[in-house]
């Protein structure tokens, strides 16, 4: 029987869906758990690409999978052309801390940004919140607090949030000719300014119901 997979970072987020969805702990790794019930499979990775990929390469040798589900909280590049807890529905992942003084199409796998194909014609107007489609979210291994910075990568890539595991579970999924399966649900905790280490836990709880809302739409 197939399963819808769910990929998330930290405790405080996979507890809301674990909770909603009555997932039970079946298996537990190192430093990654996963949960799961009749219809769905939740691994808990924990920040990071490196582990993002075990996770979803756990998830991909272990089940059969009908949608991968990245669902996560993200940092704005927006600043005020969006707001906090707003939700996004990424179509484009760069991984743009990727260095190599190289070129050529055998480096694409790292270089190049990943498309995700999936069309959602989901109506998301009645919630209180905007839901942007399409989005195109940037992936590395820092957290951002440096308003320089994020005036440096707006202008650089024209992006709409930064995070640190998309990219690597979008690689995954690739890998196994998965990448229509994939859906990735990004809500804004902060702005990834000098305030970002403080805001982004102050809006966790908030910014993870909004995204959980658009999950429950996805999944109807």
């Amino acid at each position: 029987m197939s399963k819808i997979a769910i990929v998330t970072a930290m405790k405080e987020e996979a507890e809301h869906i674990i909770s909603l969805y009555d997932l039970h702990e079946t298996k537990k790794l190192k430093n990654i758990t996963i949960f799961e019930n009749e219809k769905m499979v939740l691994a808990l990775a924990w920040i990071w690409k490196v582990q993002a990929s075990i996770a979803t390469t756990y998830l991909f040798l272990n089940y059969e999978i009908s949608k991968l589900i990245n669902i996560w909280i993200a940092w704005s590049l927006l600043w005020e052309n969006a707001s906090i807890w707003d939700v996004f529905l990424l179509n484009k992942i760069s991984q743009h801390d990727m260095y190599l003084p190289f070129d050529g199409e055998h480096l694409y796998y790292a270089k190049k940004e990943i498309i995700i194909e999936n069309d959602i014609s989901l109506d998301f107007s009645d919630l209180p919140f905007n839901v942007t489609k399409n989005a195109y979210c940037l992936t590395w291994d820092q957290f951002i607090d440096d308003a320089e910075k994020v005036l440096e990568l707006k202008e650089k890539y024209n992006a709409d949030v930064i995070e640190m595991e998309a990219f690597a579970i979008a690689s995954v999924a690739r890998e196994f000719d998965s990448l229509e399966k994939c859906i990735f649900i990004k809500a804004i905790s902060d702005w990834a300014d000098n305030d970002a280490k403080d805001a982004h836990m102050w809006n966790l709880d908030f910014a993870m119901n909004n995204s959980i809302k658009v999950l429950k739409k996805i999944i109807s």
